[in-house]
């Protein structure tokens, strides 16, 4: 039984939208398989080291990050609430570079978001929300880094009118700043 599937792709398919197949729901609740490792390899997403879970109120922005050393890709989810997780392809030899892909999550719609490494993650808060993400290494602090969640460069549409931001994020350095610097 295929419990899970990817239903699109992102940046020659890098970026996976997927979801469960099965939901048993009853007058109780509802069950699905939100993770299995024998299928997940079947569709391409790599073993998860570390899972993490972030609450936030509505109107809350995060992001835009992500980690080098060592390189962190993760599937992320809302376990709770509605919201948009976005996934920025930073790589500099890409064709794709800048270019993002923001999809609309839910606890009732249960699509998760597959962003592998070199790509930089973040999400918006239409209500309070709870995400949960799966992470292919361990965090490292030393090596966790952001770029600007407005920058004009990349344009992404958060779905929010007054964000709610981190000090870090607010002053996340700009793609230029970010790549001019690290040069």
């Amino acid at each position: 039984m295929q419990l899970f599937k990817v239903e699109s792709e992102y940046f020659s398919g890098e970026v996976k939208v997927i979801y469960p197949t099965k939901v048993f729901s009853d007058h109780r609740g509802a069950f699905s398989v939100t993770y299995r490792a024998d299928e997940a390899k079947d569709i391409g997403l790599p073993e998860f080291v570390q899972d993490n879970c972030s609450t936030s109120v509505a109107g809350v922005v995060r992001g835009l990050h992500f980690q080098l050393d060592p390189p962190m890709g993760k599937l992320m989810r809302v376990t709770r609430g509605t919201g948009l997780l976005v996934a920025v392809d930073i790589r500099p030899e890409s064709p794709t570079f800048l270019q993002w892909v923001g999809i609309e999550a839910s606890e009732q719609n249960r699509r998760q978001v597959w962003a592998p490494a070199r790509f930089a993650r973040g999400f918006s808060a239409f209500t309070d929300i709870e995400v949960q993400y799966k992470c292919t290494n361990h965090f490292n602090a030393d090596s966790d880094y952001a770029i600007r969640w407005d920058d004009p460069r990349i344009g992404v549409e958060w779905g929010v009118d007054t964000p709610i931001l981190s000090d870090r994020d607010e002053h996340a350095p700009t793609v230029s700043e970010y790549f001019w610097r690290t040069q």
